[in-house]
């Protein structure tokens, strides 16, 4: 591979990167309204619940997996001549669903475990 490759992969894998610290960092310090349809201005800090965080990373999945798929469509219809944007944005969406699964996995097999517990 090339040094300009490499470059450009490794300043993509930066981006990647800087965003999801980003990302971290807005979570942590914006609230998300939850099921319950209370602002998150309006509750105490450290109380959003499980099904609000899973509902707010399943929303968030969702969104990327839009976002690449219109980035494809667009790259498909000559409006974007872009293929790093598309390979990018398919590979957050793919990523993110990955995580999503492993996530649902985990919970399945807790589950699992918790009703095969004796009482």
């Amino acid at each position: 591979m090339s040094s300009v490759n490499m470059n450009i992969l490794m300043a993509a894998r930066n981006a990647i990167l800087n965003q999801n610290n980003a990302l971290q960092d807005i979570a942590k310090n914006v609230g998300v309204t939850g099921l319950d349809r209370v602002p998150a201005a309006k509750k105490p800090q450290g109380s959003e619940n499980f099904s609000d965080q899973l509902t707010s990373a399943l929303h968030e999945v969702n969104k990327l997996q839009a976002t690449a798929e219109e980035e494809m469509n667009a790259y498909q219809m000559g409006e974007s001549n872009d293929v790093a944007a598309v390979m990018l944005a398919k590979h957050k969406a793919s990523l993110g669903f990955e995580s999503t699964l492993q996530v649902r996995n985990k919970l399945l097999s807790a589950y699992k475990d918790i009703m095969n517990m004796q009482v």
